[in-house]
């Protein structure tokens, strides 16, 4: 038997600390520094890591417990009150997104600039390449609020919600345009599974509230029980949300979450799952992240192509999402705080640009710059989130909003 797995997660567990108090010291969220082991490590750089089977599935189940997290942590109400809210910010959060990175393709994918490989027709590529840039990676920002401790805010709610919409809007495009190359995909039966999740979570989780609360109410010992009961519901609503839905297992998971948040033990269960996360799960899923980053050999053309799609990537978000801020009632600053919020890229954009290139949607000179997004979006994302989170009042305040009054104290924001 190899046990070489061992030596890998001892390089990554010291590696991703070690990194994360250097950041520390620069002001910056520890996250980054795990992001940077990944990268440092990985065939990127030293090549001193590879991926695995194993890491990939730890890894999996990081974000998973990372997301379930986050869903513990949610103000419900708050989260109910910016449903509306969430849906529009993340709408024109993809729209713009996918506008702008058709636009930069266009004027790079043809002959005499950048040749493709790709099957597909330039339009179908381009467009493909617009999808990319809709995806939001919300585990990156997720673990970020948790580190600052602005989870519980106006604008940390609206960023889950949005970024959670977003994944949605996410497959529903990539399901579009994957239809348009893939026969086997059916259009109208992943846009009913897709409703169907969440008609089942609406139910399900109402049901499993009441019988949780009721049972976990009841306790007083034995509340090892009710950290092994609430991971194993985490867990199954992942898998059902991944296999009989094709939703993403980290939205089954958000659910979960948010689903036991206004029980008795939600506190408890978030320092349990807090101490999983922190000492295995989420160094091992930020470091895979990097591990996943290989660039290929880059001409001017690519190099000018990576650039000016990276900066799009960044503005057509903080643009996109700070607008349906706006439109939606939200402050200045918080408009600006949600549109950063969403600039990750990470993991998901190359999930959707691996799918791209098998299908013949996504050429081969075209994926390095995707990768460079990925890596510059998902880096920029912390160290930006944490200043920006220092705009905006000082002291506590009662906001207008929506035509409701919210009271923010001001250690929350």
């Amino acid at each position: 038997m190899d046990y070489s797995f061992l030596l890998n997660l001892t390089i990554i567990l010291l590696s991703t600390k070690v990194l994360g108090l250097v950041t520390r010291k620069f002001h910056m969220p520890q996250v980054v520094g795990a992001l940077l082991a990944g990268v440092i490590l990985g065939p990127a750089m030293f090549g001193t890591l590879h991926e695995t089977e194993f890491l990939d599935k730890l890894a999996e189940i990081g974000v998973i417990v990372l997301m379930f997290c986050a869903g513990l942590e949610t103000d419900t109400a708050e989260l109910k009150k910016s449903g509306k809210s969430a849906f529009i910010i993340a709408l024109i959060g993809v729209i713009v997104p996918l506008f702008g990175g058709f636009a930069v393709a266009s004027f790079f994918n043809r002959p005499g600039v950048i040749s493709s490989d790709a099957t597909c027709s330039l339009f179908l590529q381009n467009m493909f390449i617009g999808v990319i840039l809709t995806a939001t990676s919300v585990s990156i920002t997720a673990e970020t609020l948790k580190e600052i401790g602005k989870i519980k805010t106006h604008s940390g709610n609206a960023i889950l919600g949005a970024a959670i919409i977003d994944d949605v809007l996410g497959i529903i495009a990539l399901t579009i345009i994957t239809s348009t190359t893939d026969p086997n995909v059916n259009l109208f039966a992943v846009l009913l599974k897709i409703a169907a999740f969440f008609v089942f979570s609406g139910i399900g989780g109402v049901l499993i509230y009441k019988a949780y609360s009721r049972w976990s109410n009841d306790a007083e010992r034995g509340l090892q029980r009710h950290a092994i009961a609430a991971f194993s519901l985490c867990l199954l609503m992942s898998y059902i949300a991944e296999h009989f839905f094709g939703v993403a297992d980290i939205t089954g998971a958000y659910i979960a979450g948010v689903i036991i948040s206004n029980t008795q033990k939600s506190q408890f269960l978030t320092s349990k799952f807090d101490t999983l996360s922190y000492l295995l799960l989420s160094p091992v899923f930020f470091a895979s992240i990097g591990l996943k980053v290989e660039l290929p050999a880059m001409t001017p053309a690519i190099i000018l192509f990576a650039f000016l799609l990276t900066l799009t990537a960044i503005l057509t978000k903080v643009v996109g999402c700070g607008i349906g801020a706006k439109i939606c009632g939200y402050k200045n600053y918080q408009s600006i705080r949600i549109g950063v919020g969403m600039i990750s890229r990470g993991e998901v954009a190359l999930i959707v640009a691996g799918k791209g290139q098998q299908l013949g949607l996504l050429s081969g000179d075209f994926l390095g710059p995707v990768v460079l997004v990925v890596i510059i979006t998902t880096i920029i994302t912390p160290i930006i989130l944490k200043p920006v989170f220092r705009i905006g009042p000082s002291v506590p305040f009662t906001e207008t909003r929506l035509g409701e009054n919210y009271e923010e104290v001001s250690k929350y924001r």
